[in-house]
């Protein structure tokens, strides 16, 4: 998630938030505001009764951090993917280390495709163990996409050189045909062409959260995160690979959690984009305590699910 690289809980970011380069007044009106909290609820139930595209996945709970190298069992990658079943079509997952690679086959079981990370980062022995893990996945006919790599042009951890030789390795290694791309802030793979240019499929990551966006101007503003990248994407599929709002922690400029504007958001992004044909990736599934640490208070507050596997959004 692109966020700031650090919080004090007071609202105040201490690093950077996107690039600020959005100048559009983000009009586009949210639907859904004129309805009951009830009548909201129950529109959210409709959505995921039938199925929304794709929710972001992991299974860390309480006491777990992939900081921590915790593993993860696949009795509780099942537990917290049967909650899932039948509400997304797809899930996306971030690594393949500490047990994460049980959940492709376990979607897969349950009814739901897959888009894989291999996550990526400084330590290039544990990027080719990622690497390897994706395309054993891949070839056991488990990764529908592939993402090569999430948030590290963000992070400033691989140089554009070094991420375009790993995509182009990656499709070395997977089974011909699999689609690969990389996940980034939308901002990111608009600046990159040759990341567009090695990707099959653009990932992109949209938070009008993080760059201090009322909820009311929101809705507008992902609308132009996303013709920015179509601009420049020559024609070839943009998927939103994450958006959300938190429910709760502190203000940042204009953005206010809260569970209401959680609410609206979450209905409001997923109305746009089945409209508009987008494939879209809901962040998050699960509330994670352990996200406290990287994202501040609003961290562990993304989830539609809490961290115990309690509807967030009920009546």
């Amino acid at each position: 998630m692109s966020g700031p690289e650090s919080d004090d809980g007071t609202g105040q970011d201490k690093g950077r938030v996107m690039d600020g380069a959005l100048v559009g007044d983000g009009g586009a009106a949210l639907a859904f505001t004129g309805l009951s909290r009830r009548d909201q609820v129950s529109a959210l139930d409709e959505r995921l009764d039938r199925g929304v595209h794709g929710l972001c996945f992991s299974a860390y709970q309480e006491g777990q951090s992939p900081e921590r190298k915790s593993r993860i069992d696949p009795a509780q990658t099942r537990a917290r993917l049967e909650l899932l079943a039948g509400r997304t079509r797809w899930v996306r997952t971030f690594s393949c280390s500490d047990g994460n690679d049980a959940a492709p086959a376990i979607a897969h079981e349950l009814g739901m495709k897959t888009l894989v990370g291999a996550w990526l980062g400084e330590d290039r022995a544990e990027n080719e163990r990622e690497l390897a893990a994706v395309a054993e996945l891949a070839r056991a006919g488990h990764a529908d996409i592939v993402a090569v790599g999430n948030e590290v042009l963000y992070r400033e951890e691989l140089s554009e050189d070094e991420l375009v030789a790993y995509l182009h390795r990656a499709r070395e290694l997977l089974p011909a045909g699999t689609p690969i791309g990389y996940v980034d802030a939308y901002y990111l793979i608009a600046q990159h062409p040759r990341i567009v240019a090695a990707s099959d499929v653009l990932l992109i990551n949209c938070y009008p959260f993080w760059e201090r966006c009322s909820l009311e101007r929101s809705l507008g503003y992902v609308q132009e995160m996303v013709a920015r990248v179509a601009r420049v994407a020559g024609g070839k599929r943009i998927v939103i690979s994450e958006t959300g709002w938190p429910s709760a922690g502190a203000p940042l400029g204009d953005a206010i959690p809260s569970m209401e504007g959680a609410l609206l958001y979450a209905l409001n992004l997923m109305d746009w984009c089945e409209r508009q044909g987008i494939d879209l990736f809901y962040f998050a599934a699960f509330d994670e305590d352990w996200k406290a640490g990287p994202e501040g208070g609003c961290g562990p507050h993304w989830g539609l699910w809490d961290k115990h596997g309690a509807r967030k959004h009920v009546l």
